[in-house]
C-alpha cells in the first residue's frame, strides 16, 4: 500500500469513529424509548434521581440565576439610559431570560453537574462490574439505571429552569435598584407585561429536551465505558462536553422552527 493511501486511511479513522460514536448514540437512544414504554416502572429509583439532578442542584442554579440577571442589568442599563429607555428595563431583562439566557445557561449548568455526575456513576457501576452482577442478577440494568436518570433530567430540568427564571428577576430587580429606584410590584408588573405566550411556550418546551440530551449523553458515555477507571474520567468529561454541544444545537434548531411558525 502507498505511502499516500496510507495518510488518506489514517485522516479518515477520526471520522469514522465519530459517525460509528453518533450511530451508537442513536441506538442507544432508541432502546431508551423502548425500554421506557415498558411496565413496570422502576418509579422509587425514578424519585431518587429526581432528587440527586433537581434538589442537589438547586443552590447552584439558584447562584447562576440570580448572579445572570444582577449582571445582565447592570451591563444593560447604561446602553437603556442613554435614550431615556430606562423603563424598559425590566421586560428587556424578562424576555431575554425567559427566552434564551435562562433555559440554556441553566441547561449548560446542569450538563456540568449532572451530565459529568451521571458519566462518572455509570462509568464507575461499569468498571466495577455492579451493572454485569444486576444481569446475572435478572434485572434489567438499563431499566433501572439509564431510563430512570433520563427521565429524571427530563422531568427536572425544566424545573430548575422555571426557578432560575424566578430568581434571576430577583437579581434584575435588585440590579436596577442599585442605580435607580422602583418598587417591586411595578419592576415585576413591567417583566410580566413584556411576556407573551409565545415567549414562554418554545422556551419550555426546549428545556425538556435540553434535559433528555443531558441525561441521554451522560448515561451513554457512562453505561459504554470499559477498559478500566481510567476510562471514568474520560467518560464524565466527554459526557459534559458532548452534552453542552447538544444544547446548542437544540437550541438552534428550537429558534429556527419558532422564527418559521411564529415569525
Amino acid at each position: 500500500m502507498s505511502k499516500r493511501k496510507t495518510q488518506g486511511l489514517t485522516a479518515a479513522i477520526p471520522f469514522r469513529n465519530f459517525f460509528a460514536e453518533v450511530g451508537n448514540l442513536f441506538l442507544f437512544s432508541l432502546k431508551f424509548f423502548k425500554e421506557a414504554s415498558r411496565l413496570p416502572m422502576e418509579f422509587n429509583e425514578f424519585v431518587r434521581q429526581s432528587f440527586v439532578v433537581g434538589y442537589k442542584t438547586l443552590m447552584l442554579v439558584g447562584i447562576t440565576g440570580f448572579i445572570m440577571g444582577l449582571v445582565l442589568t447592570i451591563q444593560s442599563r447604561p446602553t437603556l439610559a442613554e435614550f431615556g429607555a430606562e423603563i424598559w428595563l425590566p421586560g428587556m431583562v424578562a424576555v431575554s431570560i425567559v427566552r434564551e439566557i435562562g433555559p440554556v445557561i441553566t441547561s449548560l449548568i446542569c450538563a456540568g453537574k449532572v451530565g459529568s455526575g451521571m458519566g462518572a456513576e455509570l462509568g464507575s457501576m461499569r468498571v466495577t462490574e455492579q451493572i454485569d452482577a444486576m444481569e446475572v442478577s435478572g434485572i434489567n440494568p438499563y431499566k433501572y439505571v439509564v431510563v430512570t436518570r433520563v427521565l429524571a433530567a427530563a422531568f427536572m430540568v425544566p424545573l430548575l429552569v422555571v426557578y432560575a427564571d424566578a430568581v434571576s428577576f430577583i437579581g434584575a430587580y435588585v440590579g436596577y435598584n442599585i442605580h435607580s429606584s422602583m418598587t417591586i410590584s411595578l419592576f415585576f408588573t413591567l417583566a410580566f407585561e413584556s411576556l407573551e405566550f409565545i415567549d414562554l411556550v418554545p422556551a419550555t418546551i426546549k428545556t425538556f429536551f435540553f434535559g433528555f440530551a443531558i441525561g441521554i449523553i451522560g448515561s451513554f458515555y457512562g453505561y459504554t465505558t470499559r477498559y478500566g477507571t481510567e476510562e471514568v474520567g474520560r467518560a464524565a468529561n466527554t459526557a459534559v462536553v458532548v452534552s453542552s454541544l447538544a444544547i446548542f444545537i437544540i437550541d438552534l434548531i428550537a429558534v429556527q422552527i419558532t422564527d418559521f411558525f411564529v415569525y
